[in-house]
């Protein structure tokens, strides 16, 4: 029997599995039908009213043990019986019998289900193309690393993402000085004089985003950024067919603090530019506090890609809506040997020439 916690889109027209196209919609491989994705939304299921994620709600539940956030799943595909085994973040797979498209309805739904999602726009052709324009110009770069293969292994998914909105309310005193330079017929001279300014003020913040996966490099995901927000649909676990999917594992209160420091590295560079008819400002201290955080948890697009070289991985990221690539690269010593070589050699014999002469 097919597991009811698990969705897989199907045709309308001819039941095989559909898959989310960055045209905006889904699109059957078996007849190459395209349907809008409210519609199929209607046709494969019922409309459930759940609101979606709401910080108090969740901590509530999770706290009595309502809701539990488990390490490892099985599912029944509902196209070919196969067990499904997965970890307990997983909100979005394929089927390792079927290749079916394979979505955990229950990691969507209840207090965890996500407020919204930014649709893929980058095809995964294009973010291989992305990656390749990355690697173009790079001098250093070995030349077997990521051929056409590795590059095809590159895959979809949408990362768990939460938006907190806030405001900061607090003080800020900076050191500052202004210095006077004058003469007189013995000496140069400057002055410089002291200030202690103390600012009160407070601002808002929309949207800071954080990572709420464990598995997802930080920096990585930091680096990829901007997401353009204005591109925030509704949920729609359609959406989600054809590509993978996880679930939060950082909750929004252990993330919060990481939210919190980017509020206060800008606010400083705020208060700073207010000091700014000064000649040097600094900061001394700050006392802020955070005014009515919330939160939204959104899944946001992300290509990710794993590349071996010399027993080293790395990784690159591209942003499945803009198609930024971030990521380390590696270096070939012999192609930097070279280029040493190339750039030197002509001083070398310049030298030896010089040399020569002198010795003569």
């Amino acid at each position: 029997m097919a597991d009811e916690k698990i969705l897989s889109y199907k045709c309308p027209a001819c039941g095989s599995p559909l898959t989310y196209d960055t045209s905006g919609k889904l699109v059957c491989g078996a007849c190459s039908n395209e349907f809008e994705v409210e519609a199929v939304k209607k046709f494969n299921e019922e409309n459930t009213g759940e609101q979606g994620f709401d910080w108090g709600g969740y901590k509530e539940k999770f706290e009595t043990g309502s809701e539990k956030l488990e390490n490892t799943r099985v599912y029944v595909c509902k196209f070919c019986g196969a067990a499904i085994e997965t970890d307990g973040t997983t909100a979005a797979t394929h089927c390792p019998y079927c290749d079916n498209e394979v979505i955990i309805s229950e990691q969507l739904s209840g207090s965890i289900k996500p407020n919204a999602v930014i649709p893929f726009s980058v095809d995964k052709k294009a973010a291989i193309e992305s990656v390749k324009n990355h690697f173009k110009g790079k001098k250093l770069l070995p030349s077997d690393f990521g051929n056409e293969y590795e590059l095809g292994k590159i895959q979809g998914i949408y990362v768990p993402f939460w938006l907190f909105d806030s405001g900061i309310d607090g003080t800020t005193n900076i050191n500052a000085t202004n210095r006077r330079y004058y003469s007189d017929s013995d000496y140069n001279y400057t002055e410089t004089k002291h200030y202690l300014v103390s600012l009160d003020g407070s601002m808002e913040f929309s949207r800071i985003p954080v990572d709420g996966s464990e598995k997802m490099d930080d920096d990585l995901m930091d680096a990829l950024e901007p997401f353009d927000y204005s591109g925030l649909k509704e949920f729609n676990p359609a959406y989600l067919s054809g590509f993978l999917a996880d679930r939060f594992d950082d909750d929004p209160d252990e993330s919060l603090p990481r939210a919190s420091s980017r509020m206060d590295t800008s606010a400083r560079a705020v208060f700073l530019d207010c000091a700014s008819e000064f000649d040097s400002a600094s900061i001394k201290n700050t006392n802020y506090h955070l005014v009515d955080p919330s939160v939204k948890y959104v899944l946001l697009p992300v290509y990710l890609l794993n590349l071996k070289y010399k027993e080293k991985n790395y990784r690159f990221a591209v942003n499945g809506q803009t198609g930024k690539v971030v990521g380390e690269l590696p270096i070939s010593k012999w192609k930097c040997f070279l280029r040493f070589a190339m750039l030197f050699a002509p001083v070398a014999a310049i030298v030896s020439t010089i040399a020569y002469f002198i010795v003569r």
